[in-house]
């Protein structure tokens, strides 16, 4: 594991080199041809490692890339490079080397992880250390759903030996191995427009009546057993004057549990209306399954821990409350570890930066863990 440590320090400087050109070309979700720019560099980047390289065309998101290096039964590395910012956000918020920090949008989630990724391989292949099969999923719409992307998550992890996602780490370089379930429900109420002045009884406020099913939405909210939800954002009605015929609430959802998140969707399909003259519909659910700690998982962190101590350092795991698309591999069964990207701070905010001297080991260590999984191939 040593050697393997001191290869990624000696070529630290690739490494930032290599998040430094993902980051200067921006890629925010919503842009395809941006997000294509980015993505025709990591592809470059990926076959100059060695890998067999596949563009999997979208028509309106980015191209997803699907990376091959050896053959066979493989572990599976899992990330995005599609971020949460806009073309033109580098003019404010530059790429800069501040002291240990490298500050700049979409440093931290989670171009880093990308080239911890290749440093990694590289760190393996030099070292001829032993390594298994290696499949690379990287796709440009987790930032929004992942709708164009989940079935080639799926369909790749399912016959993956582990999935190893590549999003940043908790504080302090803890490994993610619980992630909450995320849902989003859109709900809509129908009411009878009226005079607000001259036959308010005829109407049927929507608007009130959506106030009404808020209170019952929040009622559901359970933190101790780290239940939340959240109605955050309302419209409706048409003018001051006028009983409002519609209102509409989106609600932010999330749960640990699978049991949680049926119950949280049960209770919110089956809402009804309290008013005379009004009605009800839902759309949406839970589209990110949750991400429970299961015995596979906990058997794959505990090999992560052997080999950070083979490294001299401790590891630390926890939960997050948003979720990534290893909510996806690991509803599957699959043995899933996330958290295993840079160290840092500011995902989706103005100080987004990655720690600098933590990148090497964090490149070790995901080498040495895809070592330690190379008998099992």
């Amino acid at each position: 594991m040593k050697q393997l440590l001191q290869y990624c320090e000696r070529h630290l400087h690739e490494t930032l080199e290599a998040i430094e050109a993902l980051v200067a070309l921006e890629s925010p979700s919503t842009d395809k041809a941006a997000v294509d720019r980015c993505g025709i560099e990591v592809a470059r980047r990926l076959r100059a490692l060695g890998a067999e390289v596949e563009l999997v065309a979208q028509r309106e998101r980015g191209d997803h890339i699907r990376a091959r290096v050896g053959s066979g039964r493989s572990v599976m590395l899992l990330g995005h490079f599609d971020t949460v910012w806009p073309v033109g956000t580098l003019e404010r918020m530059p790429l800069t080397r501040d002291g240990d920090r490298l500050r700049g949008p979409g440093t931290f989630d989670m171009k880093a992880g990308i080239a911890l990724a290749m440093a990694a391989i590289a760190a393996l292949d030099a070292t001829r250390t032993p390594r298994p099969p290696i499949t690379m999923v990287w796709t440009t719409d987790e930032e929004i759903g992942s709708a164009t992307s989940r079935a080639l998550v799926e369909r790749e992890a399912r016959d993956a030996l582990a999935v190893l996602v590549l999003e940043p780490a908790l504080p302090g370089g803890a490994l993610k191995t619980a992630r909450k379930g995320c849902g989003e429900f859109h709900l809509t109420v129908h009411g009878i427009a009226a005079h607000a002045g001259l036959d308010p009884g005829k109407g049927a406020s929507a608007i009130h009546e959506l106030a009404a099913q808020i209170a019952t939405i929040e009622r559901l909210q359970d933190l101790a057993r780290g239940i939340s939800v959240n109605v955050g954002i309302v419209s409706g009605g048409s003018r001051a004057n006028v009983v409002a015929e519609e209102a509409r609430a989106v609600i932010d959802a999330r749960s640990p549990t699978r049991a949680g998140a049926d119950t949280v969707e049960a209770a919110i399909r089956g809402l009804h209306p309290t008013r005379p003259g009004t009605r009800l519909t839902v759309e949406g659910g839970f589209d990110r399954p949750p991400m429970e700690r299961s015995p596979a998982i906990a058997g794959l962190f505990a090999r992560a821990s052997a080999v950070a101590a083979a490294l001299g350092l401790e590891l630390r795991e926890g939960s997050a409350g948003g979720g990534s698309d290893g909510n996806f591999t690991a509803a599957l069964g699959v043995p899933t570890l996330d958290g295993l990207g840079a160290i840092g701070d500011g995902a989706h905010a103005a100080h987004e930066h990655v720690d600098i001297p933590s990148l090497a080991w964090r490149a070790a260590l995901l080498a040495g863990i895809l070592t330690s999984l190379s008998s099992s191939a």
